[in-house]
């Protein structure tokens, strides 16, 4: 299955990219990576993981403190945000519409 980003979720992954990145480059390349494991692993398997805000589903990254949010579509998994774990709980609800 394929995934699609929302515009203000495609945002906050290239930010987030960015922000590493300013830091190290190598940084921004192992959490550009991290992020596309997170899309490839639910894409596969996307009910593995738990509902978070139904009918939202959350996938924490092991190495950053970022979470993907995610709706399954029949077919595409819509990704709604790609979010900093510790900032502004909820902000991405009004996306889902």
């Amino acid at each position: 299955m394929n995934h699609l980003l929302h515009p203000e979720a495609d945002e906050e992954f290239a930010g987030a990219i960015r922000y590493y990145s300013q830091i190290s480059p190598e940084l921004g390349v192992r959490f550009y990576h991290e992020m596309e494991r997170l899309f490839r692993e639910v894409c596969t398997h996307p009910e593995r993981f738990w509902k978070f805000d139904p009918p939202a589903r959350r996938h924490l990254s092991g190495d950053f403190p970022y979470a993907i949010i995610f709706l399954e579509k029949p077919d595409h998994i819509w990704i709604v945000a790609v979010m900093h774990t510790k900032r502004r709980p909820g902000y991405w609800r009004g996306r889902l519409a």
